[in-house]
């Protein structure tokens, strides 16, 4: 039954505050770790490529998960899968936060990822079924301030939990929050059952099987110096195999598959999947690099990072704002091209960091890159679903949000793999100009004497600081690159026109 102004449903004022407290929760854990990395690396005893793990295995469980979620409703009920999404990913959040090695905390951030990744749909689809139309507006608003939080509050909330108390707490901290979520739907959140589809198992396992092994590849192979090691050539043939199989299944299966072949006769929505991962690089790459570089390189404590990089989820915010009332009068490829120069010019920026700046640059970078990404996210997703028939939107955006998880992941790890190759590639350099006959190194102040082992270290650890930010911005130059080459390939998207049978929902 359709809610109106005069059949309300009950309480939906307490059903809205406790789904987006579990959407909250879900999105500050996007961000709130990120700064806390560093602090993790040395209580975990973990190198720099390997604690990204904490950030890729909760990205990698989430995008598996998610596009099981339509089936989980039609099997289970959505208050009953919701319940249970909030219980597990609570219980994950206190597993991460007594994690006493590597191992433990990405275990239990692939279950923060299973758990959370049906909290962010499901609270959306809540919001639309119980307010009436003519509140759908107020109510998406309301649905997308609590999405921005994460991006906004998350790195200042997780600075301070980390300065005050310990990392620990960046996960301890969704306890309460959970417990009166859970109690909030379990209370107020009546029951409903969209109708059930059909789970094709052979298709679902390949994709995950496929997108797994992908990211063990990613993640170990600068450990164990890539094809040289059997485990690194076993996972990449187990990768190209599964995600084969996948392929070869969706197109030659007789009835229902797990992706939906009828939605790669839309242009769009297959040109869109494309900038999707590309977007999913850009935003998520930086966020992981930016941390370690502050607190490593800059030498910044915890809470000043998170307050200096929050301006970034402002200018998303904002954009998005914007954005949302251009979307309908200006051709969004415009938009979009506008969005992708905003960010390749703010990691332009980037590429002129310095050891010895002031942290100016940082915030001004930062700010202009969340008005890129908001520019470009949200006629993005308008372009991909303005011309897909209504009756395919349910199948089309779990997979637009899969191959943005799936980029995120990927990007992740790329960038975390050159920085490591990179800093080696540029100590070696630098290191060969250090040498009596270098006459820069008679400037050199009394601590550097090479005549004594004290001298000698400092030099060393100057040149590793060196080679180490050349190695950040050339990883910021190669993401400036790939922003840039993008802007192009617009073309491929046609100007979207309404579906034929009815408007295009804008997934978030």
């Amino acid at each position: 039954m359709t809610p109106t102004p005069q059949n309300p449903v009950p309480h939906r004022g307490m059903i809205t505050v406790s789904i987006m407290l579990a959407t909250i929760m879900q999105a500050l854990d996007t961000t709130i770790a990120n700064v806390a990395l560093p602090h993790m690396q040395g209580s975990l005893q973990a190198s720099q490529d390997q604690i990204t793990w904490v950030l890729t295995s909760y990205i990698v469980a989430a995008a598996i998960t998610l596009p099981l979620t339509g089936w989980f409703c039609g099997r289970w009920g959505r208050r009953r899968v919701f319940l249970v999404s909030v219980v597990g990913f609570t219980v994950a959040s206190a597993l991460c936060g007594i994690a006493g090695s590597l191992v433990e905390i990405v275990g239990a951030r692939l279950l923060q990822g299973v758990f959370g990744a049906a909290l962010v749909p499901l609270s959306q689809a809540v919001l639309l079924d119980i307010n009436p139309r003519e509140k759908v507006g107020q109510a998406m608003a309301i649905w997308g301030a609590g999405i921005m939080i994460g991006p906004i509050l998350g790195p200042l909330l997780g600075g301070w939990l980390t300065d005050q108390l310990d990392w620990r707490w960046v996960f301890f901290i969704n306890l309460p929050v959970g417990i009166v979520a859970f109690w909030g739907i379990a209370r107020y959140l009546p029951e409903s059952r969209p109708k059930s589809e059909k789970l094709d198992v052979f298709g679902f396992a390949t994709l995950s099987l496929g997108i797994g092994l992908l990211q063990l590849f990613l993640d170990r192979g600068e450990q164990l110096d890539w094809f040289d090691s059997w485990e690194i050539r076993l996972e990449a043939i187990g990768a190209v195999v599964a995600l084969a199989f996948f392929a070869v299944h969706t197109w030659t299966v007789q009835g229902v598959s797990f992706l939906n072949r009828d939605l790669l006769k839309d242009r769009n929505f297959v040109t869109g999947q494309f900038f999707a991962f590309i977007v999913g690089i850009i935003l998520f790459a930086t966020t992981s690099l930016l941390p370690n570089f502050l607190q490593g390189l800059m030498g910044y404590p915890v809470v000043y990072t998170g307050a200096i990089t929050a301006p970034r989820g402002v200018g998303t915010m904002i954009a998005m704002i914007v954005v949302g009332r251009l979307v309908q009068r200006v051709d969004v490829r415009a938009i979009m091209a506008v969005g992708f120069g905003m960010t390749a010019f703010s990691l332009w920026q980037m590429t002129r960091f310095t050891p010895d700046m002031d942290s100016t640059l940082i915030v001004i970078s930062g700010f202009i890159q969340g008005l890129g990404i908001g520019f470009t996210f949200v006629p993005l997703s308008t372009a991909t679903f303005a011309t897909l028939p209504a009756r395919l939107r349910n199948q089309g955006t779990p997979i637009f949000s899969l191959m943005r998880n799936i980029g995120s992941s990927v990007g992740i790890s790329v960038v975390q793999t050159l920085l490591t190759e990179g800093s080696g590639r540029a100590h070696a350099n630098l290191a060969a100009l250090v040498s009596p006959g270098n006459q820069g190194l008679l400037a050199l102040p009394s601590a550097m004497n090479l005549d004594t082992a004290t001298g000698l270290a400092v030099l060393n650890a100057e040149v590793t600081r060196q080679a180490t930010l050349v190695a950040y911005l050339d990883d910021f130059c190669i993401m400036m690159v790939l922003t840039a080459v993008t802007i192009p390939l617009l073309v491929l998207i046609r100007r979207p026109k309404k579906a034929a049978d009815g408007p295009a929902e804008i997934p978030h």
